[in-house]
């Protein structure tokens, strides 16, 4: 209770907002846990010598501003705010600002795409004028609701060795879109949904906004605990489990065959489905990880997945497909026409010919000679230039890494991030990744796609400097 102690030193404030006010602090400061359990009114009243009605009241204002909630016959539960949509925001404003004026003054280090200086323009070009050509008006048209079928065709059989049906594709404008229109068919207010600790902040914009209760798996090395995940699902009907099965978005992790087997036997005997983002599975640079994607070894339709061009290829093209169960492809295909109708007809049918002329397969084995060298250069340089200050896992593929700064370096990510811009550079702060801000105060991602080997030794010099200044900042 003694932190709940307040002394009412101004008389022209009431006494109520007062306690509120203290109650809201203690919350945004971590003192009181987001669903911890107030104190009863005649307790807390009796506490700090005031009447039950200056309880009621600030308890009532703590409902109103969203720091609390209430429930019948329990008593009133903290509730923290999504400070994070704050720090979402000062980020994205940041690097709005900064793309602005010339990003080239910048080393960026928050790259989540493959560089464009890599894309084969004129190939591609070539592609386009090919297909107005070949296609005429008929390539600007609006395509049947799933997508071009010439698309549908070459995703079969070119990445799944016709082993899906064309029917079961459908084309979305990127992964993004792709989370949103499954969410909004499948997932309901209250629907109870498991998410790795940390994850992809998109992912967790929709779940919020669809007002799923959000349960948190830690992610280590060798991925999610799956006793602990296991216990969830007994005690919980779960609608479904999100998960970046590769080169996981931030900390790098992909999970082994095993784990993937496991947790679809787990889908199936606790009727949950599993929302798979196959997040630059084809950037693999570690011969000992194999691609097996969870829908791949999905025996029971219980893996609705999604896989985006945009990462790995033109972001400006924005397309991506999705394959649902049976039971869901309906509701799902619904949910897309009432988002966005249809996704781009040229780019659907210039990608399509792209992929059948062999240009894909090029493009993406170059790209992994390119991406190999500076993955490897960068963990040569955190480990020679930050070892002391960070610990990092290695993924062994994808475009970035995940380090966590070392509890002795006095510096959170934010201060790093704003320390980082002034000194012309941008990171992506870890706090982005997780429900709540708290566990990721000491995380931060740098991806390698965007710089190049004298920007990247010279970034993490930088970034050392600021790290050993830590003290300084406190």
């Amino acid at each position: 209770m003694e932190k709940y102690l307040l002394y009412f030193n101004n008389e022209e404030i009431p006494k109520y907002v007062q306690i509120a006010k203290h109650i809201k602090n203690l919350i945004d400061s971590n003192n009181i846990k987001d669903g911890e359990k107030l104190p009863s009114i005649r307790k807390l009243s009796k506490f700090l010598e005031v009447n039950n009605v200056t309880i009621v009241n600030a308890y009532k204002k703590l409902e109103m501003e969203g720091y609390a909630f209430q429930k019948m016959g329990s008593g009133t539960y903290a509730k923290r705010k999504d400070v994070t949509r704050k720090y979402r925001k000062q980020y994205s404003d940041i690097l709005k600002t900064v793309s602005s004026n010339n990003i080239k003054d910048y080393i960026d280090f928050t790259g989540e795409i493959a560089c464009t200086e890599f894309f084969p323009v004129d190939s591609f070009k070539n592609v386009i004028n090919e297909v107005l050509d070949r296609d005429g008006v008929e390539a600007l048209a609006y395509q049947e609701t799933l997508g071009y079928e010439g698309l549908r065709n070459s995703i079969s059989k070119f990445f799944w060795n016709n082993h899906k049906d064309i029917d079961d594709i459908l084309i979305v404008s990127g992964a993004q879109q792709g989370i949103d229109i499954v969410s909004k068919a499948i997932i309901n207010v209250n629907d109870k949904v498991i998410v790795e600790k940390p994850t992809y902040s998109g992912a967790l914009s929709v779940f919020k906004w669809r007002r799923t209760n959000i349960f948190e798996l830690e992610i280590h090395e060798n991925g999610i605990d799956l006793d602990k995940f296991e216990k969830i699902l007994k005690k919980n009907k779960v609608k479904c489990f999100y998960t970046m099965s590769y080169f996981q978005n931030p900390t790098g992790m992909s999970y082994n065959l095993d784990e993937k087997k496991k947790i679809l036997e787990m889908a199936e005997k606790y009727n949950f489905y599993i929302i798979e983002d196959d997040y630059l599975s084809e950037l693999i640079y570690d011969s000992n990880i194999e691609y097996k994607s969870f829908k791949s070894l999905d025996e029971n339709d219980r893996v609705i997945y999604i896989k985006s061009f945009s990462k790995i290829f033109l972001p400006g093209i924005r397309i991506g497909y999705l394959i649902s169960p049976k039971k869901f492809k309906e509701a799902i295909q619904n949910s897309k026409v009432n988002t966005d109708i249809s996704t781009s007809s040229l780019m659907q049918r210039a990608l399509d010919l792209y992929i059948n002329k062999g240009f894909w397969k090029k493009y993406i084995n170059n790209l992994k000679i390119v991406y190999k060298d500076r993955y490897e250069f960068m963990k040569m340089c955190i480990n020679k230039i930050l070892s002391d200050k960070v610990t990092f896992f290695d993924p062994g593929g994808g475009l970035h890494f995940y380090l966590k700064i070392n509890d002795n370096i006095n510096i959170d990510c934010m201060k790093l991030f704003n320390e980082c811009k002034k000194n012309k550079i941008l990171i992506t702060p870890g706090i982005l990744f997780y429900k709540n801000i708290y566990h990721g105060k000491k995380y931060f991602r740098i991806s390698f796609s965007q710089v190049d080997k004298l920007e990247i030794e010279k970034g993490i010099k930088i970034i050392n400097s600021l790290l050993e200044m830590g003290n300084k900042y406190e």
